[in-house]
């Protein structure tokens, strides 16, 4: 009980420590629970990384002799930064089914009642999901190293680009965290695969929006994954395609821009619809 009562009045006077530290332990302990998850079941990463593997397999070898860059380059190349942001926009999906099942289980309801801080919850869930993304990237960035892939801009550029492929999947997290509030169970989460299969197939990742029918292909150049893969492109020193639009042109402004709006957007609605659930 003293425990409670000091951290909510922000230090704790067995240990002196204040209420910034619990937020910070807090937040661990939440992260840490998360990826027990995956040390105990690592078959989990194993599926979140099947498809853009799977995808890389087929659109490169048994897809990727029929395809061409526009400007020219090796489609492999061109392809890999699309399969990077493909997979950091598909992992809302895994946020959303975490978030659901969690709530649904009651165990944020039990997060809320226990003596603990009230953003380690979303602090933790953020962090977390940040943790696995890396992961992703670097087993996905061996599988590219494995198939030939290269960047060719040096380092500063490379860390550039995964940077942004961060910074889409931190964005994309609150959809996820708002979404998984908002469906009633883990199997309507599931079915969020119909909302980010048209996310990422209408949009430069497999192929350049100038060789779309004209209306398809200005959909596709303002989609905010194209933004991020095209700017991932040029910081990779890959094959680009640009079409010459305004969204191509401005490819490294609009993949900042897009995941500040995005998350500018889904945190009040996502930390709403977090206060709703007590009610």
């Amino acid at each position: 009980m003293s425990v409670a009562l000091d951290r909510e009045t922000g230090s704790d006077y067995g240990s002196g420590h204040g209420r910034a530290y619990w937020a910070v332990a807090d937040c661990w302990n939440v992260v840490r629970r998360g990826l027990t998850h995956y040390q105990r079941q690592p078959v989990y990463i194993v599926w979140q990384l099947g498809f853009p593997i799977v995808s890389v397999l087929l659109y490169g070898y048994v897809f990727g002799s029929a395809m061409r860059v526009p400007g020219g380059g090796d489609y492999r190349e061109f392809l890999m930064p699309g399969m990077f942001a493909m997979t950091m926009a598909f992992g809302f999906m895994n946020t959303a089914v975490a978030v659901v099942t969690d709530s649904t289980k009651g165990v944020i309801d039990r997060f809320r009642s226990m003596p603990m801080a009230p953003s380690a919850v979303v602090t933790g869930r953020g962090v977390g999901d940040l943790l696995t993304a890396m992961a992703e990237l670097l087993i996905l960035a061996a599988t590219a190293f494995a198939i030939g892939w290269r960047w060719d801009s040096g380092f500063p550029g490379a860390l550039g680009a995964f940077g942004l492929l961060l910074l889409l999947r931190f964005s994309l997290m609150w959809v996820g965290v708002w979404l998984g509030l908002l469906v009633p169970g883990p199997e309507a989460a599931g079915n969020l695969f119909v909302v980010a299969f048209p996310l990422t197939m209408i949009s430069s990742v497999f192929v350049a929006p100038s060789l779309m029918p004209d209306w398809l292909g200005t959909v596709a150049a303002w989609n905010p994954v194209s933004s991020t893969v095209t700017a991932t492109r040029e910081l990779f020193g890959n094959p680009v395609a640009s079409g010459g639009t305004w969204p191509e042109e401005h490819a490294l402004l609009l993949s900042v821009a897009w995941p500040v709006a995005l998350t500018a957007v889904f945190i009040p609605l996502a930390v709403r619809r977090f206060q709703r659930l007590s009610k």
